[in-house]
Parts: structure tokens; sequence; C-alpha cells
């Protein structure tokens, strides 16, 4: 079985679905409130173990409440958990707003994930037994980058995704195999807003890079290659906040699995849309049985 390793954020994330997220000084009235475990390194454990690998995860949580949460929802995915610590105060939270059309605006509070300044020995040796290192947002850029490193120096697949803004350090670009941003992270990060002027230039950072296109797909691009767009199946947005994370951990699954790149492209935008459709981040993300049925021609 595929072994992935996820180093990056767990949170406990406070989700308000309301009509539209309130302007500054304004108040609006919700439609529900949940409180999910999630961070953008927790959701991407639970899509890649659904997807059907064996995971993984290093990372921190706090001494509260939420950090007991938090490590028995990883475990209940079947996740391991042995490195993932516990630190003194409070775990990472993030207040999320859903909006009528699916989408959402977050404040994140680190708390216990700001701890991840560096990748640990036993987090070092964990990586080298992986398939793929899977890194994300929410955790110090330093941590991050001596986690990619550990990867390149033991030949492990390194797939970073990181949310628009986080600071990519040069060492860290140069220690990513495949890298995998949305149309507003890529034209952040080269200055380019249209997608294949952006893929290109993201190939003068990394060796291969992924652009998500929403509902129109994504774009890959490799060096020595040319860019090929990947079709993503028709899906109704009722909440966004785990696509990118489902696409993530369905796109190193089926690249650990040998899959052709065209078919795991397409059976991680399969992921994605089904995540869409479907209320909540972490809970929406699909299993392996169901990426099959959307996607039968790529069915493992």
């Amino acid at each position: 079985m595929t072994h992935i390793v996820v180093f990056g954020s767990v949170q406990m994330e406070l989700v308000t679905h309301a009509e539209r997220a309130p302007d500054p000084g304004q108040a609006v009235s919700g439609r529900e409130f949940h409180a999910v475990p999630g961070g953008s390194g927790g959701r991407q454990a639970v899509a890649a173990v659904r997807a059907g690998a064996a995971v993984s995860v290093a990372g921190a949580v706090g001494t509260d409440a939420y950090g007991e949460r938090l490590r028995a929802g990883l475990v209940r995915e079947g996740v391991d958990v042995d490195l993932l610590r516990t630190v003194p105060g409070p775990s990472g939270t993030a207040q999320v707003t859903v909006d009528a059309a699916g989408y959402p605006t977050v404040v994140a509070v680190p708390g216990a994930n700001a701890a991840l300044t560096v990748a640990t020995p036993g987090d070092v040796a964990l990586i080298g037994t992986g398939d793929a290192l899977l890194l994300s947002s929410g955790t110090p850029s330093s941590g991050v980058t001596s986690a990619a490193l550990a990867a390149r120096e033991r030949g492990v697949r390194t797939v970073l995704a990181p949310s628009q803004g986080d600071p990519l350090p040069d060492e860290l670009l140069a220690a990513t195999g495949l890298l995998v941003v949305d149309e507003d992270g890529a034209a952040a990060l080269t200055g380019r807003h249209e997608p294949y002027r952006s893929v290109r230039a993201l190939l003068e950072l990394v060796p291969e890079a992924v652009v998500t296109l929403g509902a129109a797909g994504c774009l890959w691009a490799a060096r020595g290659g040319e860019p090929m767009v990947v079709p993503a199946p028709e899906a109704a947005a009722v909440d966004t906040t785990g696509a990118g994370d489902a696409f993530a951990g369905a796109l190193a699954v089926a690249l650990c699995e040998g899959r052709p790149t065209a078919r795991a492209l397409e059976w991680a935008s399969a992921a994605a849309a089904l995540s869409v459709a479907r209320p909540g981040a972490a809970a929406s993300l699909p299993y392996r049985s169901e990426i099959d049925a959307a996607c039968p021609a790529v069915a493992s």
C-alpha cells in the first residue's frame, strides 16, 4: 500500500454557513454552525487515507479539549498519529464563514501549529519511509522547508499545495517536486495572470506544477514538456473549503500508485468535484470507491 506522510497544520474549524460573509463592522445571521476537525494538513491526511493510502501525519495539537478531538478524529479515519505531538497551550483554530455560493472566508489562529518550526529527527525518519511527502499551509515556513529538504535528501517525492499568500522561500521551492496552486496563487507567485503563462513561469521555480482552474479543471506542466489541460467533472458547488486538499491528497496517492499523469489528474479532479458538491471540509472528502465511480475510465 502506498504510504503518504503529511507534514502540516491540524486545527479545529469553527464553520458558519450564511447567505454572505459580513462586511467590516457588520453582523449577519447564519444558517448553521459546526466545529469540525481540519487544517490543511489534517484534511490532506484524511483525503489521502480515504483515497486508499496508508497515511502518517507529523504535526501538533494543544493541551485543550480541541487537541483531544483533533487527535481522536484522525485516529478514527485510520491516520497514524504517532508523530502528532501535543504542545502546551491551545490547538490551532480557524473561523470559517461559507456563503451561499459555497465560498469560504477564513481567519486562522495557528495555536499549536506555530510549534512546527523544524522537522524533528523523528519527523525526518518518518518522511524517509514515505512514498510521498504532502506539504501545505498553516505552519511556519522554516518547518515546511526542513521537511521538504529531508524528503529530497531521501529521494521521497514532495507535493506542496500551499494557500495563496503563504511564504514560499527559495529553498523550499528548490526542494519541491510538484507544486499545486490555484490561479490566484500562481499569479501571485509569477506576476502572470494568464494560466498558460503562469504555469510556464512556475517551471522556473519547480520542475513540475499544477494550476487548478476550479470548474474548468486543471493545467499541468513539467520542464521539457507541453502544458496539458485536464477537465473537471461538473459539480454544483455547495462548499469549496476542502477542494484543494481533496485534489492534493488524491493526486499524491494516484501518482505514487504509478498512474500516468493525465489519469492521475483526472482522478484527483473527480475527488475535488465530489468534495465541492457536499457541505463541510473534512466531512466532504470522498472515499476511493466514490472517486472510482465518478471516474470509471481511471478506476483501479
